[in-house]
């Protein structure tokens, strides 16, 4: 019974993220501003960042090291 409830918790916070972002799509469509953007691939252990600004491009390092990190911690959680 507890599992069931989780997935479904879990299906509908999914929902409610994609009528967020709609909402944010609608929201934005008529105003004209600059758009920063920037992404980080991973390829095994090694991080890829690019970004339009200098800003974007430190936040997406720092979110690979900091899933780096996860990843070691989660290791070492399962090892002991």
């Amino acid at each position: 019974m507890r599992g069931e409830l989780l997935i479904a918790g879990g299906i509908i916070l999914i929902f409610i993220g994609f009528l967020m972002i709609f909402l944010g799509v609608l929201m934005s469509a008529g105003t004209h501003g600059e758009v920063e953007g920037g992404g980080v691939i991973m390829i095994g252990p090694i991080p890829i960042v690019f970004g339009t600004q200098r800003g974007v491009t430190i936040a997406m390092v720092l979110a690979a090291v900091l899933m780096l990190l996860w990843i070691v911690g989660a290791l070492l959680w399962r090892r002991g």
